[in-house]
């Protein structure tokens, strides 16, 4: 019986042949998130983008409720969520270059 180690070294070569072989399946870049919808180059990113800043503005709505917060934290949450949602409604305009449609109806 083949130890741990050794499992794991074959799992390994074999995913280094794989890669190699060229059969990696597309992997966006996942590092930053860019500001202009039109830097987009597929529609996975975008939709995949849209889904963080929803969450991002869910988290940030109910920090914002929060009745102790103050004043000044409460502008700055305030003003992090309209930038939020000008991003996304960038996100949502429709693109005809990589073949996305509208998420809302006007």
């Amino acid at each position: 019986m083949a130890r741990p180690e050794e499992k794991a070294n074959a799992m390994m070569n074999k995913w280094v042949k794989m890669r190699e072989a060229g059969n990696q399946p597309y992997r966006p870049n996942r590092a930053k998130r860019p500001n202009l919808a039109s830097e987009c180059d597929h529609l996975d990113d975008a939709e995949r983008y849209r889904r963080q800043i929803l969450r991002e503005i869910a988290d940030l709505i109910s920090k914002i409720q929060n009745p102790g917060l103050g004043e000044h934290l409460l502008r700055d949450t305030n003003d992090e969520i309209n930038r939020k949602l000008r991003e996304k409604a960038s996100l949502e305009q429709p693109d005809s270059t990589i073949g996305w449609t509208e998420f809302y109806r006007n």
